[in-house]
């Protein structure tokens, strides 16, 4: 594989090891993460193993959305190791940890003390939450957002069939990034797919793995019971809703989401921990006009053609103001009852 840039061939250059691809991370991670990131070196910061007798590769805060923000454990890999001796018991040491109360309250403690002595870190994290506390902004990120990033310089094929099995840990909390090098004389270029600010939209699908011919899906009320009462409680009231507008919707249930079908898949439910999220197959700007109560959020021309059409997504907490989100549903009902 090449990039060509500016009257350049640039080639790809596989990294020799994982401490490099390490570095590289590290050194780029604002521009990989984002500036309203914050990425934490953990074996640098972090010295006693309590994750599962193991240390991620980092700690990573996405702000891009100072309401919802996500957190993630970061473990990055080199391609070559094997997947089922090495890299599957190391993400599996992470589910459990995420079930233990007490070893999330040591993480908070140890992440706050890394943050609080660190000028730049504080700095860095205070330009981004203002006048909220630290302690307590931590907390309540760590304890209502637990992803885990793993990045790869190489896709793996044993990967869509593990998030297919194991849908309800694999499949719900892992995030896959595949990071490659290309260069020409003494200029790098990077390539990350798919975009960071896209992963929480993204699935396993997207990575171009080869795809099992097995076929494990949860059912509907698997899927619902992910996530939190009260986003599960906003789940069944816009479902009884447009059941009563039109009794021939159909609520599938598919590998990474759950569909929406009225002629076609209108809409698209996803049930992280603490919220829905929902991807409606409407323009931006029309659902913007629309929704004043939730989070509306802009998805990549890339994503967009994933789900086959102009869309965003829209992150839904609670059932109150479920009647902004059924009026979208009645226009893209009336769209396709003609």
């Amino acid at each position: 594989m090449a990039l060509y840039y500016q009257n350049k061939k640039l080639s790809e250059q596989p990294f020799l090891n994982e401490r490099e691809i390490e570095k590289v991370v590290v050194d780029n991670a604002e521009l990989f993460f984002g500036q309203s990131s914050l990425f934490i070196e953990a074996k640098k910061k972090i010295d006693t193993k309590f994750l599962g007798s193991s240390i991620p590769d980092g700690f990573l805060f996405d702000f891009s959305d100072i309401d919802n923000p996500e957190f993630y454990l970061v473990e990055i890999e080199w391609y070559k190791h094997d997947f089922y001796n090495h890299i599957f018991p190391q993400i599996t040491k992470f589910f459990s940890f995420f079930k233990n109360s007490q070893s999330i309250s040591e993480l908070i403690e140890k992440i706050f003390t890394v943050i609080n002595t660190n000028n730049q870190f504080k700095r860095k994290l205070k330009s981004l939450i203002g006048d909220q506390e630290i302690f307590k902004f931590i907390k309540d990120t760590i304890e209502n957002s637990q992803n885990i990033l793993l990045l790869l310089d190489g896709e793996k094929d044993e990967l869509p069939e593990i998030m297919e099995t194991y849908t309800d840990t694999w499949g719900a909390i892992v995030k896959v990034l595949v990071l490659k090098q290309f260069s020409h004389k003494d200029q790098t270029v990077y390539s990350l797919v798919p975009d960071f600010n896209d992963i929480q939209y993204t699935d396993a699908e997207t990575l171009g793995s080869k795809q099992s011919s097995k076929v494990f899906y949860l059912t509907e009320k698997e899927k619902v019971e992910q996530t939190s009462e009260n986003a599960r409680k906003a789940y069944y009231k816009i479902k009884e809703e447009l059941l009563k507008i039109n009794d021939e919707i159909i609520f599938n249930p598919q590998r990474y989401y759950l569909s929406v079908s009225f002629v076609r898949n209108i809409a698209f439910f996803k049930f992280p921990r603490k919220k829905i999220r929902l991807i409606i197959m409407l323009p931006e700007d029309e659902v913007r006009l629309r929704v004043k109560h939730h989070n509306v959020k802009s998805l990549s021309d890339s994503v967009q053609k994933f789900y086959n059409g102009p869309s965003c997504a829209i992150d839904i907490l609670d059932d109150s103001h479920t009647d902004e989100i059924v009026d979208l549903f009645k226009i893209l009902i009336a769209k396709f009852s003609n």
